[in-house]
């Protein structure tokens, strides 16, 4: 099997805070519009976070083949299964030949995987006794269990296995899933991440490390990348999910084609448990093994999705990453013209999806490219003054991005970065 083949994105789906379809997630992205509100999902009084984004009007049962095998997953497999369902449906995969089957791959991860099936069974045990433990407990709460469900309910016996690795996991499973095809180990992968911690034990173990914003009062405002008046981030949910597929493989079957991916980064800050470097270097270095992955120099790129989470030092680091390596070719602030690269961060309209941030935004990328708009960053009303690039504050900019770049960094040191590029034939 040759080495070195092109893999293109033939199908997306996505569950987020501002749409549970590519049409609704793109539109209110591009409209600057909000998905953070107060949690509706349990009672919030004794927390100081208060607010997140939630997905609303989900019903599981119509993501999987019966309402019983919705009822035995948590509720982040839920959410991989709604959004892995809603790109193989896009990218005409729902029937395949069984000849084929083992050439077909999963790759979806989640950062935290089960939490609210491993509380909701601790409670049972602490007030029930172990006799009250669902012997379904184990297979829901592991982090692998979205990808294996997805592969057993259409079948595809390729590879498939879960990253977790914090904020960087959707990257690291859509980098790993392009390897794989890039070198000949399958023709097709459903890739990306889910993550459903929005529970009592999530926001409360995330606001004991004082990470979380508490800007209650204004929720839609609460999360404001490289804003000097950021408190934190805001936990956000949902899925994203794309079929990756060789090139002539999707030639084959006349597949659409949204964009493709050519470049994938991957390092380790080996620095601190919570904190990025603070000199941004592992990050540095991560989106040059991704270029030199692409081929690409600096100036070939249009835009950057930021890790951007609004949290005080992690926005500080990652622009400090983007100028050490892009330099003369980033816009500033207050620029005009049409040159150099831009920078926006979606999860001031998604709050921060952890574990499913980076195919989330990897979609966003490729609508970026698909529709020559930049999506905003909302809520940037006084920005940083060590972050003073062109973040395209507050509203979408019409702009054509050929090549962007999408940064995910997690605890632990993990850096993942995504090159896509729009289609040439």
């Amino acid at each position: 099997m040759s080495q070195n083949r092109r893999v293109v994105i033939t199908g997306m789906g996505v569950l987020s805070p501002v749409g549970n379809d590519l049409h609704s997630f793109w539109a209110n992205l591009t409209q600057g519009v909000s998905g953070i509100g107060p949690i509706t999902a349990f009672d919030i009084s004794d927390y100081d976070c208060k607010i997140a984004g939630e997905v609303r009007d989900f019903d599981p049962a119509k993501w999987f083949s019966s309402p019983k095998e919705a009822r035995r997953a948590d509720r982040y497999s839920q959410l991989a299964m709604g959004a892995a369902r809603m790109a193989i449906t896009d990218a005409g995969l729902l029937e395949i030949p069984a000849s084929d089957a083992h050439r077909y791959g999963v790759m979806i991860g989640s950062g935290i995987g089960g939490l609210r099936t491993l509380e909701d069974q601790h409670t049972n045990l602490i007030t029930k006794g172990p006799g009250r433990i669902s012997p379904f407990m184990i297979p829901m709460m592991i982090s692998n269990m979205g990808g294996g469900l997805v592969s057993i309910e259409f079948g595809w016996q390729g590879p498939n296995f879960a990253p977790v690795s914090a904020c960087s996991t959707a990257a690291h499973a859509i980098g790993e899933a392009w390897r794989m095809i890039r070198d000949g180990d399958a023709d097709v992968f459903a890739a990306g991440g889910a993550e459903a911690a929005v529970i009592p034990l999530g926001i409360g173990g995330f606001g004991a490390m004082r990470a979380l914003s508490t800007r209650n009062n204004e929720p839609t405002r609460a999360s404001r990348p490289f804003d000097v008046d950021r408190d934190g981030f805001v936990m956000g949910e949902g899925a994203g999910v794309v079929i990756l597929e060789e090139l002539e493989h999707a030639r084959k079957r006349g597949a659409q084609i949204y964009g493709e991916i050519i470049g994938y980064g991957l390092t380790s800050d080996a620095h601190h448990m919570s904190a990025p470097h603070p000199d941004g270097v592992g990050a540095t270095r991560c989106m040059q093994m991704a270029l030199n992955k692409a081929g690409l120099n600096t100036t070939d790129v249009d835009y950057i999705n930021a890790h951007g989470t609004s949290t005080p030092m992690g926005d500080i680091c990652e622009t400090k990453a983007i100028k050490a390596l892009f330099g003369d070719h980033l816009r500033r602030a207050g620029q005009s013209g049409e040159e150099g690269a831009v920078v926006s961060s979606t999860k001031s309209m998604t709050g921060h999806l952890l574990g499913a941030a980076g195919a989330v935004e990897t979609i966003a990328c490729i609508l970026a490219i698909k529709s020559s708009i930049v999506p905003p960053t909302i809520n940037l009303d006084k920005p940083d003054p060590e972050c003073d690039l062109d973040y395209v504050a507050h509203s979408a900019r019409q702009k054509k991005v050929r090549v962007a770049v999408n940064n995910s960094f997690g605890f632990g040191g993990h850096n993942a970065t995504l090159v896509a590029r729009d289609f040439v034939g």
